[in-house]
């Protein structure tokens, strides 16, 4: 049986859905409205800013937070884009189906956010990629490569360069796929570890918000949501086989690239960042002195990166 949006957490009639509620206008396009649509049978939510005519940008967001994430962000792109950020099932405020109703792996999520996308009308788009985001958002773009415009690459991995030791009690767990393997990762959804990935290799943790972390872990403790993400940990190691048909995508279709990487994060290390220009010669990379959550320490920076390179790349609507 499928657990649907909390009933709390529904649309209503002022933050409107898919179905029902209005476009953003050309003189409010930065104002964020707050929607549901169903997917699939499952309640799709997500963020939506920006000129409906606008070049658009589809923002996926990592683990162990949702499109929250971009909360700070969206609004500062919005005004000459339009700009949209759905949470996973299972993350956010998305439906939470049982696990023996939908499959959680990579690529369910993807074949999801490409039904979504067209669902509300995105048909060429440019994609924000963070951790979870980029094995979502790199299916997406290698089975839709006219439809993807620009790729902007935020600590998200597509080379083994990237993966370093945090990984090794999860690649533990990957060789067995056993239940004591499964428990000693568990740790790795807990309020600890969700604070650690926020703050470690940050210099100054005072710009980084405890409203993030907090409603992060709020949704991980939700009943059932603990071995959603475990199966996820565990369904991670199918991406590593697809990394060269995602680096054959980059040298084949060249698409224009950003890359914005925290350069102390530990979850998918700097290399990974560099690796990039193996295929992307072209890719612009900027390594800032932050960790795992870029955006919570330099979203100015990070948003006057993306308009920069978007504004070049795609063009932009200028309200």
């Amino acid at each position: 049986m499928l657990r649907r949006t909390h009933p709390l957490l529904a649309p209503t009639a002022e933050t409107g859905s898919a179905e029902t509620g209005s476009a953003p206008s050309e003189s409010g396009s930065t104002q964020v409205r707050y929607r549901t649509v169903a997917v699939d049978g499952l309640d799709i939510f997500y963020r939506e800013a920006g000129p409906s005519g606008a070049p658009a940008i589809l923002l996926l967001h990592g683990f162990p937070t949702s499109s929250q994430m971009f909360r700070d962000l969206i609004p500062r792109l919005a005004d000459r884009y339009r700009v949209v950020a759905p949470d996973y099932p299972g993350f956010g405020h998305s439906a939470a189906p049982d696990r023996d109703a939908f499959a959680y792996t990579f690529d369910a999520y993807a074949a999801l956010v490409d039904k979504f996308t067209r669902q509300v009308g995105l048909d060429r788009f440019a994609i924000y990629v963070m951790d979870y985001g980029a094995p979502v958002g790199f299916r997406l773009a290698t089975a839709n490569p006219d439809r993807v415009t620009a790729l902007v690459i935020q600590n998200g991995n597509a080379y083994e360069d990237g993966i370093a030791g945090f990984w090794d009690p999860i690649k533990a767990y990957w060789r067995t796929g056993a239940a004591p393997e499964r428990e000693a990762i568990r740790s790795f959804t807990s309020l600890q570890a969700t604070q650690w990935q926020y703050t470690h290799g940050v210099k100054d943790t005072s710009l980084i918000s405890p409203d993030a972390w907090t409603l992060d872990q709020a949704l991980l403790d939700r009943p059932g949501n603990q071995e959603i993400q475990l199966d996820l940990f565990y369904d991670y190691r199918n991406n590593l086989p697809l990394y060269p048909r995602w680096q054959a995508y980059f040298r084949d279709r060249k698409p224009p690239a950003l890359v914005v990487w925290g350069a102390n994060d530990e979850i998918f290390v700097a290399p990974g960042a560099e690796a990039y220009r193996r295929d992307l010669p072209h890719a612009e990379i900027h390594m800032i002195d932050t960790g795992h959550f870029a955006l919570e320490t330099h979203g100015p920076q990070v948003a006057a990166l993306i308009r920069d390179f978007l504004d070049r790349s795609v063009g932009s609507s200028r309200a």
